[in-house]
């Protein structure tokens, strides 16, 4: 089975519109079709994105966001990186290539082009939601 990272800005993409994101967290996350990987600091960073207010315009954004945090909590399987990394401009980002280094993901999923500027760190492949979608998801 396919071990994935979920970027934060994904999530939030998923629980707002139908997309790529969508389909990646209801039908394969939520359904146990892949493994995905967590730390401590990215399901803290989850719940901070997730609780925001400016979410609050988004119809029954809370909602959603509790019922995948609880389905993500309860079937991912938690690392505890033991490397840091400074490699990502964005301080915070790097803790997805801590991570991937610890898990041995296959794939980080983001939609943050800016930053994750490579292709590939260490074995995980960095890729969009488009693309995991179309090249790389279990079919």
């Amino acid at each position: 089975m396919q071990k994935i990272i979920i970027d934060t800005n994904v999530l939030v993409s998923a629980l707002i519109q139908r997309s790529y994101p969508n389909f990646i967290v209801y039908n394969y996350v939520l359904e146990n079709l892949v493994d995905v990987c967590i730390s401590d600091d990215l399901f803290r960073e989850y719940l901070d994105v997730l609780n925001r207010s400016k979410f609050d315009k988004y119809l029954d954004f809370l909602n959603k966001a509790e019922f995948v945090l609880a389905q993500i909590e309860s079937k991912a399987r938690k690392y505890f990186p033991k490397e840091r990394f400074e490699i990502i401009g964005d301080k915070d980002d790097n803790m997805l290539l801590e991570l991937a280094s610890e898990s041995k993901a296959d794939f980080i999923i983001t939609g943050n082009t800016n930053d994750f500027t490579m292709i590939e760190f260490r074995g995980t492949k960095v890729v969009s939601p488009q693309n995991y979608w179309d090249n790389y998801r279990n079919r």
